[in-house]
Order: structure tokens, then C-alpha cells, then sequence
């Protein structure tokens, strides 16, 4: 692997020997996103299609997965969404739940957030959180879970958190907390108690893993949403999305 240039955070050294030990020959690469092009992250930078990964690489990631090496489609529209509409977390503490690679939370950090927190369980998406935070300059400090927040969340942003149908009670648990923003292109037919769905978009996962293309269609729903107003008027243009 080619050695990485100077970065802010020195957990990045250790991300990327980390993807290399799962899989030989991998690198990170930091680039803008193409939907959120004032965000650069440090994620997987694709291998070349004739060096197809073996099964012992397979395996090892189907085991433990690098969620936070891509960005995935429903966290490039929800940081799109914020960064579209500040009004909705400036001033505000706000938390990631599951944040991957926090693009979501940097996008909250940029857009006037008082406060943000990007909380996953995963201590490997804790890192790649601190240093695309520090990338794009802004100030994002990393949980293990809910509980360790120090002080309640005032906005809770989430994207692509429901994997599977088993994850589901994850969204009554975040919403009896604060306000939720939620990105989703799993379930198509989700529609939870307590949720609205407000606008969809088009994104593709970066870099593209080829999923299936049911994956680029992406939902927004809020829960006890601050700016309700602001909710509205997207209602009526959510063509634009």
C-alpha cells in the first residue's frame, strides 16, 4: 500500500491498515462526494476489476463488514437535505445514530450544528468519524451508544440504520428521545408509527458497490420534526429531490 499523505487525525493510519488487514490491497482514498460535493471523505477506493477479491476476503467481510469505508446513498441525501436546509439543525446539539462514516454529522457540523455527536458501536466507524470530521474542519465528537451522550440531543439524524426488519424497534427507541430525521433506502415499504415521509431522492452508494439499483431510491421521514413548516414547503417540491 502506498503511504497516505498528512492527514489532521492520526486514526487514519490506522483505518487504512485496518481495511488492509481485510482486505489485502485495499486503500482509502479521500474525494467529494458526488451528491455532496462540500464534503471529502476517507473511504474505500475501488480495486482494480481484474483483481477480483478472493474467498478468505469474502468471508473476512461478510464477518465484519467496514460499514464506514463507503458512503452510503440514504447518508449522501440526508447530508444533501441538511446542507440544503440548515435551518433545520443550526444552533442545535444533534447526534448521528449509526453514523458510518459521519458524513451526516460533518454535514450537521457545517451547516451551524451547536453540538454534534456521531455515535455508532463500531469503534472503527468512531475513528473514520473523527477523521473525516477533522478533513472537512469541523468539530464532531464519537459515541459508542445513545447513553453516552452527555447531554440530550435536541435533533437525531439517522440513514440506512435498517438493514433488516429486526432493526425496526431502533426508530421508537431514537424517537423517544428527540426529534428524528431519517433517511431510508432498505424497506421500501416502510412506513413506521409516528413517522412522516416528506420527500425522496436518487443516490447511489460511493463508491459503487453494483447493489442492486432498489437501493438508489431513497425516503425522508421526520418525527417531531423542529421546523415543521420548513417540512411543508419540501412537501410540495419534493420533485427537486
Amino acid at each position: 500500500m502506498p503511504p497516505l499523505p498528512p492527514s489532521p487525525h492520526p486514526a487514519l493510519a490506522q483505518l487504512a491498515a485496518h481495511l488492509g488487514a481485510l482486505v489485502p490491497r485495499a486503500e482509502l482514498a479521500c474525494e467529494p462526494l458526488p451528491e455532496v460535493p462540500e464534503v471529502r471523505l476517507w473511504l474505500f477506493r475501488d480495486l482494480h476489476p481484474d483483481e477480483p477479491l478472493d474467498d478468505a476476503s469474502v468471508n473476512t467481510l461478510m464477518e465484519a463488514p467496514p460499514y464506514w469505508s463507503l458512503c452510503w446513498a440514504s447518508g449522501q441525501v440526508l447530508a444533501r437535505y441538511i446542507l440544503d436546509h440548515p435551518e433545520q439543525v443550526r444552533g442545535q446539539v444533534v447526534l448521528d445514530f449509526g453514523a458510518g462514516s459521519g458524513v451526516v454529522a460533518v454535514a450537521a457540523a457545517r451547516a451551524g450544528a451547536a453540538r454534534v455527536f456521531a455515535c455508532d458501536e463500531d469503534p472503527w466507524s468512531q475513528k473514520a468519524s473523527a477523521v473525516n470530521a477533522a478533513e472537512n474542519g469541523v468539530a464532531v465528537e464519537t459515541l459508542a451508544s445513545l447513553d453516552d451522550a452527555p447531554v440530550a440531543p435536541d435533533l437525531i439524524v439517522a440513514a440506512d440504520i435498517l438493514y433488516d426488519r429486526d432493526n425496526l424497534p431502533l426508530l421508537d427507541e431514537i424517537a423517544a428521545r428527540s426529534a428524528v430525521l431519517l433517511a431510508d433506502s432498505r424497506i421500501p415499504d416502510l412506513d413506521p408509527d409516528g413517522y412522516t415521509r416528506f420527500a425522496r431522492a436518487e443516490a447511489t452508494t460511493w463508491p459503487d458497490p453494483g447493489e442492486d439499483t432498489q437501493f438508489n431510491h431513497v425516503r425522508l421521514f421526520h418525527c417531531g420534526l423542529l421546523n415543521p413548516k420548513r417540512v411543508r414547503r419540501v412537501q410540495k417540491h419534493r420533485n427537486r429531490w
